[in-house]
């Protein structure tokens, strides 16, 4: 589903051609939300939507993903992608490999169940253990994060993605956290509403100064003094 520059509307439209909303010599900033949501239209993505209508605003172009109904099954550690530069599960992880690949800030969304992220949005981590496609992986991208409790758990998955950002050598936007329980009921929270637009915004600003991670240098999976290392 895509989110056409200019409109407030969640809609089916086609990409609106780079030259309207980029200018000459700029390449234009596009910015993927992920809702990992087992709702299609629930408060995550309701603050989904207002922090793509922020990065719209400064000229990116925007794309909603839910993984409501998505068939994304967990890793299981065959090793393949290491050898063959690809998942080799065919799910509808590969529809997302593709659109992660060409982002250049993703906001990954996710409510609170039993005190963290959601096992959509798990799987979907885990699955990018694998090349996103071409080789590409999650390096030098904007990461954003909009959490949605009824009680408590936001800082944890807060946490959990922060982390996440750090070994995939991500740069880290910021976050808006929102308590609601009713469908909807976020849209009352006026501040978090004003957050999340912001954020959207910011994350276009970030990216566009296309900041990259000096090669050469990984990022640790482990502690060292282990029986590994």
């Amino acid at each position: 589903m895509r989110l056409c520059p200019g409109s407030v509307e969640r809609v089916d439209c086609a990409v609106v051609p780079r030259s309207e909303v980029e200018t000459e010599g700029e390449r234009i900033v596009k910015i993927l939300g992920i809702s990992c949501s087992p709702r299609a239209s629930g408060n995550t993505v309701v603050l989904m939507e207002e922090a793509l209508a922020g990065a719209r605003e400064e000229g990116a172009e925007v794309e909603l993903f839910s993984l409501a109904g998505k068939d994304i099954r967990p890793c299981d550690a065959c090793g393949a992608c290491h050898s063959k530069g690809r998942c080799h599960i065919e799910d509808d992880m590969q529809a997302v490999y593709d659109r992660m690949a060409e982002a250049d800030g993703i906001i990954f969304g996710t409510p609170i169940y039993f005190y963290g992220m959601t096992a959509q949005l798990k799987a979907l981590i885990d699955r990018t253990f694998a090349p996103l496609g071409d080789g590409k992986r999650m390096a030098n991208k904007v990461g954003g994060i909009i959490t949605v409790a009824g009680s408590v758990g936001i800082i944890d998955a807060v946490k959990d993605l922060y982390f996440y950002f750090a070994t995939q050598r991500m740069l880290p936007g910021n976050w808006v956290g929102a308590y609601a329980s009713g469908k909807g009921d976020v849209k009352g929270k006026t501040q978090a509403m004003k957050a999340a637009r912001e954020m959207g915004r910011e994350m276009v600003q970030i990216a566009a100064k296309r900041f990259e991670f000096p090669r050469g240098f990984g990022r640790n999976h482990f502690a060292y003094g282990t029986h590994t290392h």
